[in-house]
């Protein structure tokens, strides 16, 4: 049994893997509190599958080569982003509206110019990702990425709090809440592109904004949605990665399969927040109240 649970250690692909789970999973969980804070789910769901078509444009020019994936990619969404507000504002319609229709466009073509990659690509390996091949390369990327971003945010600390929960509190004071909405973009393009490899453009949401849900109905703490939704996403990782190779499942599906159960477990159970705990309090305030509407009556 003891053989059987440290086997995955003993192999070098699986402590890349391992070591680049813990670092995108914590990166993805820390920046997710902003993410779900700002309400840009659904934008930064849009944005995660803009990185096709980047993808498929740096596959047919460059191959297969980290960096040029990781520029492709970053080039893409920039543009699906940045066009989707360009559109909001020359037009009547709304910026998440604009950034949908740009997105399954750019989607749509990203599927048609992998048929024309110098090199054969599988699609699933883009959708899904496949951590047990993750490079040295792609490694330092994800620290990379990482680093600048736990870096960023220190630094931009306070002003991102008031900018937002207080957005015309913090322009009055003359913090640029528009670089910051742009910076906080950026910063969720790198997070996906840092999770490519481990969970794919279709499941790297999850891992974004999982981890910090779940402390959301935990706690009302900026520090627990933040901090600890670092280390429930760098946890999650490792414990899917390693449920993926003990009963053989892939790899990205596991590690969002592991944070959506713990999300579930946190919407029916949570002390403060879970549906379950909520009704039987609810229902042990109304008899508490007949008790005293029946005390008095008698």
């Amino acid at each position: 049994m003891i053989a059987w649970l440290t086997e995955p250690f003993q192999y070098e692909f699986m402590q890349r893997a391992l070591l680049g789970s813990a670092i995108i999973g914590f990166t993805n969980g820390f920046l997710g509190a902003f993410i779900v804070l700002r309400r840009l789910a659904l934008l930064a769901d849009a944005l995660s599958h803009s990185l096709l078509p980047g993808l498929a444009l740096a596959a047919i020019f460059f191959g297969l080569a980290p960096a040029g994936l990781f520029f492709g990619a970053l080039v893409a969404t920039i543009f699906v982003g940045v066009g989707g507000q360009l559109i909001a504002r020359s037009s009547r319609l709304k910026e998440d509206t604009a950034i949908g229709a740009l997105f399954v466009f750019a989607f749509a073509i990203g599927v048609i110019l992998l048929g024309y990659s110098k090199v054969r690509v599988d699609l699933s390996h883009f959708l899904f990702g496949n951590v047990l091949g993750i490079s040295n390369s792609d490694l330092w990327i994800s620290y990379g990425i990482g680093l600048f971003t736990m870096i960023f945010l220190a630094l931009q600390h306070r002003p991102l709090l008031l900018a937002l929960f207080e957005p015309a509190v913090a322009a009055t004071q003359g913090i640029r809440v528009g670089f910051l909405n742009v910076a906080l973009m950026i910063l969720t393009v790198l997070a996906m592109i840092s999770s490519l490899q481990a969970v794919g453009v279709v499941l790297s949401l999850g891992l974004l904004i999982l981890p910090s849900t779940i402390m959301y109905l935990f706690s009302d703490s900026y520090d627990a949605m933040t901090w600890g939704g670092g280390i429930l996403g760098a946890a999650g990782s490792i414990l899917g990665l390693l449920l993926s190779y003990w009963i053989n499942l892939p790899s990205g599906p596991a590690i969002v399969l592991v944070l959506g159960a713990l999300f579930l477990i946190a919407y029916l159970f949570s002390p403060k927040y879970g549906i379950l705990p909520t009704r039987f309090r609810r229902r042990h305030l109304h008899e508490e109240s007949l008790q005293r509407w029946e005390k008095a009556d008698q």
